[in-house]
């Protein structure tokens, strides 16, 4: 895309060329965080290439089942994006709490400080500016009050 024959052929065009968006180093950290997760799938043929595209694209199908339905995202507090789409979370969640609650009150002694936190925002925004933070908070603030 920087090539000069590209450039040129840009501007012939009229189309102005854009690389990433300005003051974002990280364009799409989800994106990239989600090939990282295909590279690393421990069924991912790193050494040798798929035969075929339709090879290519079944390994694919099964990826994004597992991805969706199985694999349990850290960033998620150990749920499934298809649980955390369902609203199944919030059951989850609720009896993580009350199993560590439990355990707690059966050997305080364990426990230095406070359960683990088993919620997530209910809003999640990419790059937010100063008017999304401030949105986003109110947003929370009124879903924690209902």
């Amino acid at each position: 895309m920087k090539s000069m024959s590209m450039k040129a052929m840009f501007e012939e065009l009229g189309v102005i060329p854009s690389y990433s968006r300005p003051s974002v180093s990280d364009d799409n950290p989800y994106s990239e965080a989600l090939f990282r997760t295909v590279k690393y799938h421990p069924t991912f043929p790193a050494m040798k290439r798929f035969e075929t595209i339709e090879e290519a694209r079944l390994w694919m199908i099964k990826f994004v089942d597992w991805y969706n339905n199985e694999h349990l995202h850290s960033g998620l507090n150990f749920v499934t994006p298809t649980q955390r789409h369902n609203r199944e979370d919030k059951r989850i969640f609720t009896t993580r709490t009350k199993v560590y609650e439990d355990a707690k009150a059966q050997n305080p002694a364990r426990w230095s400080k406070n359960i683990r936190n088993w919620h997530l925002p209910e809003i999640v925004i990419l790059n937010p500016d100063k008017k999304g933070d401030k949105m986003r908070q109110e947003l929370a603030d009124k879903s924690m009050a209902a």
